[in-house]
């Protein structure tokens, strides 16, 4: 059980923070799929089906450029053989660091069930026809939102975001066909590797890996 951080001085704090450690379960990683998008997929609706995970789609992208690396919590929207898809606006600075660098990581902590998934791989814009459609799936003012926001642009204040927003608003009515902004759409990472991590007692976690090879999955297990 970890202990609660009252506030204090910095060597109560720091005391606090190394003794937060919880006891992992017994259940480890048995009876693997040998397809690593059937186990995911097979652990993702495990996770959604989980009241205390909020949001299970939620995932950690993360990107680079030259020796700078960012992270950012996406939503994973579709995981098919191909991989796996999320949207976003296309001059932000997660798309402008893939533009530079395709080779992406994403992350889903599912805390609650003392597991996590790490994918990597190359990412690559979908194409405009699956963005649209995606598109108009959202509700209308996610759809509105996307024109109101300069993803990434420095803001001068609260008050201008809700102005763009209140344009855009008035420029495509509810109930009236959003069109998708020419700036937002897709992507898909198609994944190298994925790896599972199960928590286990005594700090002895299960660490399994798939590996892309020419058709097929490698399957490799290592030292937590």
């Amino acid at each position: 059980m970890s202990p609660s951080v009252e506030p204090g001085n910095p060597e109560e704090i720091r005391s606090a923070v190394r003794a937060m450690r919880r006891s992992y379960g017994e259940v480890g990683l048995v009876d693997l799929n040998p397809d690593p998008i059937a186990q995911f997929t097979g652990w993702l609706t495990e996770a959604a089906a989980n009241p205390m995970v909020v949001e299970a789609n939620a995932m950690v992208l993360s990107t680079s450029r030259g020796q700078e690396i960012s992270s950012r919590t996406v939503l994973l929207k579709d995981v098919t053989e191909s991989g796996f898809t999320f949207f976003t606006n296309y001059e932000s600075q997660k798309a402008s660091e893939i533009a530079q660098n395709p080779h992406v990581s994403l992350l889903f902590p599912w805390y609650p069930m003392e597991r996590q998934v790490i994918i990597r791989g190359t990412v690559a814009k979908v194409s405009g026809e699956e963005s649209d459609e995606y598109f108009a799936t959202r509700p209308w003012g996610s759809q509105i939102g996307a024109w109101a926001s300069s993803q990434s642009a420095e803001l001068g204040d609260r008050a201008e975001l809700e102005a763009r927003y209140a344009e855009y608003s008035a420029k495509f009515p509810q109930g009236s066909t959003v069109p998708r902004p020419p700036h937002w759409g897709g992507y898909l990472v198609q994944p190298t590797t994925i790896e599972l991590w199960q928590g286990r007692y005594s700090r002895l976690h299960d660490r399994a890996r798939y590996t892309a090879t020419n058709g097929g999955w490698n399957i490799q297990r290592f030292y937590p």
